[in-house]
């Protein structure tokens, strides 16, 4: 729910154009609005479209569209222009929605007074999705669950790119037979119901209810609306699921947003809770104490009052009691676009059963510190509640999904991600496996003998056939071959383990280092006894001082000229373009290239040539050696080296520059470094402004928009005195002429 925003009603968007009238005829009494942003021409799909003559003549409010062209698409016709082929220019009624009620009684039932189960609400004018799918999902489950089907009445998209941008959702009784088919044998099942919700698209990604009508005028079967096609579409997508066992409906996501909330909805926060009725189930909402409901009210009306940007989402229960919140501020989501390709969920204080329920979205910036990219407050660890914030983290980021995710080992997680996120690659949080396993055997092993053979399995291993024998190895070793625990974690080795993971980029937040492990984001600030008043009296400070830290950082790594400790052209060239904390890493690298001897080259197939590097392991170690693999493509200058570094932390390792040094490549080709690392990468706490469905007439968004370009300016100004002189100059002539604007309309 992001606190003040509100929508017009559509019918309120619009100018009437003089060169064309539409009409939909079994529409809303409202227009079905939708504006192009850049004068492109509209599509319109559906399968009832009552077009008379020449002339399209919309009921209610006119339609404006820039342009002379109209694409009406249903069953094969297409009307382009003011150009419309029919016969007798009569009305034309698609036949391609199935007659599935077969019925001829006109009783009217109200919608809000039949549902038994009353698992979904009735809809609302104000309701928001975050996809049409899910806009459909609801209705549908709404419609099942009273007795009745639906189908899409019609539907708009933008010519150019076929993107959705409105919707008609109506009974399935709505309507009348046409006159061919009034000649033909089947039984009329058509009422000419009225029941229907309009949607709109009034973001990149968010959907809104503009009209509902609830109203039906004839009875329910549910019977026969449950052989109906969009209740059948329902149940065959159930089939296709990962899940079996979850039905469409639990997966439907709930991510609606409504203007009004029950009083009663924020939780358990009162001492008249157990007047409560006992049919709520207590299980499936926030666990909030006393007063904690108003300290969460108090904090959102606060943050929102100075960002502007920040938003927060809900998720209540069928009962209207709240069971999941999510919230993430500009500066984080505008952080998201730069360090968005790597994130891991952090779930400490949840799986350790906190007294806050906090899972923390986490990202690393350039300085290789952790960033926030959005928390939430979980009644649960069900796979519904996981899809839900997920998608709702998802849906503040304009639905662009990280590249790479780390979570902890949690099942239930995992098949949530593999809903939520299909494409992107989920490892497990290796210092988090490597840990569960020492504390689980800790009782019963020689501790010390077997972590260190569990370190040398693990994370000395470059080949996947090394791993394997050593594990199986130690396992005989150790006898610890029966642990079913222990099998499972092995069968999942390719989520945790270092040598399945070599063509996945992590930036550092793999922790593939021995010793190392991701600490959370507030670590020693929240413990476990930590109460929700507490973490929101701290939250803003804990994210204030993380951010002056990475100021300070910013500015030594400008002001600064790092160390250079060899002669070596690669570290004096990063040691100009990274941040000090990146480049000390990869001066590291750097300076072990001593520990690198005798390349050998072993194959050769066209441009690309396969070495050998001989490295000494330890300090002045003759006899501990090991064989490193490289690869490298002399026409496109590309170096690859078995140990993956580049991957897993961001830059070259030792050999890949051993390599490049070999062929006489003096400096680091570009693909090599970073964006997300340099110095000079200058970040401007605003969103992404990726998307261009902008609502020129909706006045809420003219705030967003000029807010957004503001804060470019602002960011830009903040780099030094002559730049911010430039920006001030820049806003106050730009103030000047909104005013002479304005001036003309007094």
């Amino acid at each position: 729910m992001t606190g003040g925003n509100a929508f017009p009603p559509a019918g309120d968007a619009l100018s009437p154009n003089p060169n064309l009238d539409i009409m939909i005829e079994e529409g809303s009494q409202n227009s079905e609005q939708l504006l192009e942003d850049d004068g492109n021409d509209l599509d319109i799909e559906g399968s009832d479209l009552g077009i008379d003559s020449n002339d399209l003549d919309l009921e209610g409010n006119d339609l404006d569209i820039d342009g002379n062209e109209l694409e009406i698409e249903s069953e094969g016709l297409e009307i382009e222009g003011n150009d419309l082929e029919s016969d007798n220019k009569q009305i034309l009624d698609s036949e391609s929605n199935d007659h599935e009620h077969d019925r001829d009684d006109r009783t009217v039932v109200d919608a809000q007074h039949t549902s038994s189960g009353d698992r979904y609400p009735p809809p609302v004018v104000g309701m928001e999705f975050e996809s049409y799918d899910d806009a459909y999902n609801y209705y549908n489950c709404y419609a099942k669950e009273l007795g009745f089907a639906i189908r899409v009445k019609s539907s708009w998209t933008k010519r150019n790119s076929k993107e959705k941008r409105g919707a008609v959702l109506c009974c399935n009784c709505e309507g009348f037979k046409t006159i061919k088919e009034a000649n033909s044998r089947r039984k009329e099942t058509r009422t000419g119901c009225l029941a229907m919700i309009r949607l709109r698209l009034v973001e990149s990604n968010r959907w809104r209810i503009d009209e509902v009508k609830l109203e039906h005028n004839h009875l329910f079967d549910p019977e026969r609306a449950q052989n109906s096609k969009s209740h059948k579409k329902m149940e065959a997508g159930s089939k296709r699921k990962v899940e079996p066992a979850v039905d469409v409906e639990v997966r439907t996501i709930k991510l609606y947003r409504t203007s009004v909330l029950d009083s009663v909805g924020y939780g358990s926060s009162n001492s008249n809770e157990g007047e409560i009725s006992n049919h709520v189930d207590r299980t499936k909402r926030l666990k909030l104490k006393k007063g904690d409901a108003q300290v969460i009210y108090n904090f959102f009306s606060r943050v929102q009052l100075t960002d502007p940007n920040f938003v927060y989402l809900m998720d209540l229960n069928d009962e209207g009691y709240l069971r999941n919140v999510f919230w993430i501020d500009s500066r984080s989501r505008a952080a998201y676009s730069i360090f968005g390709d790597v994130v891991a969920f952090d779930t400490t204080y949840l799986s350790n059963k906190y007294e806050i329920p906090l899972i923390a979205f986490v990202g690393v910036n350039h300085h290789g510190q952790s960033v926030l990219l959005g928390c939430g407050l979980l009644a649960d660890e069900t796979f519904e509640t996981y899809v839900w914030l997920f998608r709702a983290w998802l849906t503040c980021m304009l639905g662009r999904p990280p590249q790479t995710i780390i979570t902890g080992q949690c099942k239930v997680m995992q098949s949530a991600i593999a809903e939520v996120f299909p494409r992107a690659h989920h490892r497990l949080c290796l210092s988090h496996v490597v840990q569960s396993i020492l504390e689980k055997l800790d009782e019963l092993l020689d501790s010390e003998a077997f972590q260190m053979a569990l370190n040398k399995t693990v994370y000395d291993s470059i080949k996947v056939d090394e791993f394997e024998m050593a594990w199986e190895g130690m396992i005989q070793r150790f006898g610890i071959a029966d642990y079913e625990w222990l099998r499972a974690l092995y069968e999942d080795r390719e989520r945790w383990a270092p040598v399945y993971s070599k063509d996945t980029f992590f930036a550092g937040m793999s922790t593939f280092q021995k010793g190392e492990s991701m600490i959370p984001i507030f670590d020693g600030c929240v413990h476990q006894q930590t109460s929700l008043k507490e973490f929101f009296d701290m939250y803003e400070l804990v994210l204030q001082k993380k951010r002056q830290k990475e100021a300070l950082d910013d500015l030594e790594t400008r002001d600064s000229s790092p160390i250079l400790n060899t002669q070596s052209s690669y570290e004096l060239q990063i040691s100009k373009i990274y941040t000090n904390e990146i480049f000390r890493k990869f001066q590291e690298e750097v300076m072990m290239m001593s520990c690198c001897f005798s390349i050998t080259q072993v194959h050769t197939n066209g441009p690309v040539v396969t070495y050998i590097i001989k490295e000494r392991q330890g300090e002045g170690s003759l006899t501990n050696v090991r064989n490193i693999e490289v690869m490298y493509d002399k026409a496109g200058v590309e170096v690859r080296c078995i140990c993956s570094c580049f991957n897993f932390n961001g830059y070259l390792c030792r050999h890949a520059l051993c390599i490049l040094n070999y062929n006489g490549i003096e400096d680091i080709p570009f693909q090599y470094i970073l964006l997300r690392w340099r110095k000079d990468f200058k970040r401007l706490y605003v969103p992404d402004l990726g998307s261009n469905s902008f609502d020129i007439t909706n006045p809420v968004q003219w705030f967003d928009h000029l807010y957004k370009r503001a804060m470019q300016v602002v960011g830009e100004g903040m780099i030094s005195q002559d730049h911010y002189m430039v920006a001030w100059q820049a806003f106050k002539e730009s103030l000047n002429k909104v005013r002479l604007v304005a001036d003309k309309h007094v």
